[in-house]
């Protein structure tokens, strides 16, 4: 029930709008977590390893996004993407929460360390939850879409 008010709370303060559904759209957060991924590989071999969790953190948050702009739904807030994949699209948000803190860990606070091996980790987690997106979003119907939507609608307007 936390979860829904949350939810609810980024409904009021209009940072979850209903969008018109945009496959244009949808493919450009894709494109974005693509190059996201791609620079975080590329941190990674310059040994630049917090700037290279946060952005294979923003390659999944892209990707989620591209999955919302599909059936119409746009959010601003990282936490309330991150509950919708499980609580809409029953999508296992695990690795994409984990990821999340480490990059607001590593993004924001200086007491923190990280390993080479440890980034490795996380840019395969992105690697892992990207496929699996890409996946879900390759087996959508129109239906598919609708219902999500519907159901959407129904739980938070």
């Amino acid at each position: 029930m936390k979860k829904i008010n949350f939810i609810e709370r980024i409904v009021l303060e209009d940072k979850i709008k209903l969008v018109d559904a945009s496959e244009e759209v949808a493919e450009s957060y894709n494109q974005k977590s693509k190059n996201s991924l791609k620079a975080a590989k590329i941190l990674l071999q310059q040994e630049l390893l917090e700037e290279s969790v946060s952005m294979a953190y923003y390659s999944m948050f892209h990707k989620s996004l591209s999955l919302f702009y599909l059936i119409g739904i746009k959010c601003e807030n990282h936490a309330a993407v991150i509950i919708l994949l499980k609580e809409l699209f029953n999508i296992e948000n695990e690795d994409i929460g984990y990821v999340k803190k480490e990059r607001v860990d590593k993004q924001y606070y200086t007491d923190f360390s990280v390993t080479k091996d440890e980034v490795i980790e996380i840019i395969e987690k992105a690697e892992s939850f990207i496929d699996e997106l890409e996946m879900f979003i390759n087996k959508l119907h129109e239906e598919d879409k609708n219902n999500y939507l519907a159901d959407f609608k129904a739980t938070y307007f």
